[in-house]
C-alpha cells in the first residue's frame, strides 16, 4: 500500500492520484452492479480484499487508505472477469477451505463449505494417530491437504481422473504453508484404480453425484463454469458412489472408515447401498449445517454381515 494522497506518474509523465480503497470499491461496485450482480458493493469489497490478501473486513476499515496502482489494476481485471459471469472464486483465483487459501480455476470444482464438514467427520472418527487415508476425486486437493495438515496420518494419498486437476492440487500442496503436515501423494486414475495394492484406514470422497437430467437445475454459475466430469454421474447420480462402495472393502483395513459426501436427495439410497454390500457396520447418515442429509459413513466390518 502507498501513503494516502500519493501521486504516481501517468502517461507522458503526468501525475495521477493513487486510488483510495473506498473509491476503488465504489468503481468496482458500479461495474458489477451494471452486470446485474446482486450485492455488488459487498462483492467489490470482497474482491479487493482477496486481491490484496487481506480479510474481507479490511476494505471497509481502510476505505481512506491508498492502494497501489498494481493492486488496483489487478482488482479491475478480476472485476471485469466477474462481470462477464465468471464465479467469484475463479475470477480471483482463490477459494477458502477451512484454514487454507487454495488456488482454483476451471480445472477443478470450487470447494464448498459443506465439504469442510466432511473433513470434520473424518478427524472426529479417526482420533488414533497414524494410518493411511486416501481422498478419491481430490480436485483442488482441499480434503487431502486439510487432512494432511490437521490430522495425524502416516500417509495421505490423493487421486483424480483428471491430470490437470492433480497438477493444480500439487501446486496447492507445494504453495501452502502447512509446516509439520504429512506430505500428500498425488496419483492420476479413475476412482479407486490408483489405489490398487494399498491398505487404507480411511477412504474419503466427494464424488460426482448429480444426475445428468438434473444438470439443468444447477445454478448457471455452477452449470456453465465448473467441470462437468466432477459434477455429473450416470445411473441417476449414483454410478460413481456405487463403484466406490463396491471397491472400498478390498482396500479398507478391518475397522477402516468409509466417508462419503452425497446428494441430499439420495443419502438414504447410498446408506442402503453400503448396507447391502455386507462389508460394513455402523452406517451413519449425517446432516450438513443446512440440515440436509449430506454425508454417509461406515466402518469396515471384520466379517461379511449378510
Amino acid at each position: 500500500m502507498t501513503a494516502g494522497g500519493a501521486h504516481t506518474a501517468g502517461h507522458g509523465g503526468a501525475p495521477r492520484l493513487t486510488p483510495r480503497v473506498g473509491d476503488l470499491a465504489g468503481e468496482l461496485s458500479t461495474l458489477l452492479g451494471a452486470a446485474g450482480i446482486v450485492e455488488a458493493a459487498a462483492e467489490a469489497r470482497d474482491l479487493i480484499a482477496a486481491v490484496a490478501g487481506e480479510s474481507r473486513f479490511w476494505p471497509r476499515v481502510n476505505a481512506d487508505a491508498a492502494i497501489s496502482d498494481r493492486l488496483a489494476d489487478r482488482a479491475r481485471a478480476v472485476a471485469r472477469r466477474r462481470a462477464q459471469g465468471m464465479p467469484f472464486a475463479y475470477a480471483v483465483g482463490r477459494a477458502a477451505f477451512r484454514h487454507l487459501a487454495l488456488r482454483v480455476d476451471e480445472r477443478v470444482l470450487i470447494p464448498r463449505q459443506e465439504t469442510e464438514e466432511l473433513v470434520d467427520i473424518v478427524l472426529r472418527e479417526r482420533r488414533v494417530p497414524g494410518g493411511v487415508v486416501a481422498d478419491v476425486g481430490t480436485g483442488s486437493g482441499a480434503i487431502a491437504i486439510a487432512l494432511a495438515a490437521e490430522g495425524a496420518f502416516d500417509r495421505v494419498i490423493a487421486t483424480d481422473v483428471a491430470r490437470d486437476a492433480i497438477d493444480l492440487a500439487r501446486e496447492n500442496a507445494a504453495a501452502l504453508d502447512t509446516a509439520g503436515a504429512t506430505s500428500v501423494e498425488f496419483r492420476v486414475g479413475d476412482l479407486l484404480a490408483p489405489l490398487a495394492g494399498e491398505r487404507l484406514d480411511v477412504l474419503v470422497s466427494n464424488p460426482p453425484y448429480i444426475a445428468f437430467d438434473e444438470a439443468v437445475e444447477l445454478p448457471p454459475l455452477v452449470r456453465d463454469w465448473e467441470p462437468v466430469h466432477a459434477l455429473l454421474s450416470p445411473g441417476h447420480g449414483l454410478d460413481h458412489t456405487r463403484r466406490l462402495v463396491a471397491g472400498a472393502p478390498a482396500l479398507l483395513c478391518i475397522g477402516g472408515l468409509l466417508a462419503l459426501e452425497v446428494d441430499s436427495r439420495r443419502a438414504l439410497q447410498v446408506a442402503e447401498l453400503v448396507a447391502a454390500s455386507g462389508a460394513f457396520t455402523g452406517i451413519q447418515v449425517y446432516r450438513d449445517l443446512s440440515g440436509r442429509d449430506r454425508f454417509v459413513t461406515a466402518t469396515r466390518a471384520a466379517l461379511a454381515t449378510r
